[in-house]
């Protein structure tokens, strides 16, 4: 596999109140309006804790830190790129009044939740998207202390 072909990315799997939060966005590809996690590349330079904190915030307005992960996904997608994917879990106790994506190309947020996420009319972004929700549910759930800080070059 050509390495250029290989992205290193986060989402997050934020549950409040019995409800998964979604972004909904278009596909780059085929431009269709679809349901994923916040979720993106991890940029360089960036431990992966801070890139997901980041992509929360870019894509839904919140400021909030992950509690644990649910390990990597991987993904084979149809533009012939691999994907390496981290789940955080993150679960507050209590969420602002108002927040909104700052990244434009999120169309809208939605609370849903396992059920509603399996029947929604719009299309997941990818498979990984009701597997990390299924991930969730099933409660297995690691803790960040394994997750080690990026080692400094001397």
């Amino acid at each position: 596999m050509d390495r250029s072909a290989l992205h290193l990315t986060v989402a997050a799997v934020l549950y409040y109140q019995g409800r998964f939060l979604l972004v909904e966005e278009r596909d780059k590809r085929t431009g269709q309006r679809v349901l994923n996690q916040p979720a993106g590349h991890v940029e360089p330079g960036e431990d992966v804790i801070t890139a997901v904190t980041r992509e929360l915030y870019e894509e839904t307005g919140l400021q909030l830190a992950p509690c644990a992960w649910l390990g990597l996904s991987q993904l084979d997608a149809a533009n012939g790129h691999h994907y390496v994917r981290i789940n955080f879990v993150f679960m507050p106790t209590a969420l602002p009044a108002h927040y909104q994506p700052l990244d434009n190309d999120i169309l809208a947020l939605h609370w849903l939740c396992l059920e509603q996420l399996k029947a929604s009319a719009l299309p997941l972004r990818s498979p990984l998207v009701l597997h990390a929700a299924e991930q969730f549910q099933q409660q297995s759930w690691l803790p960040l202390s394994v997750i080690q800080l990026p080692v400094a070059v001397l």
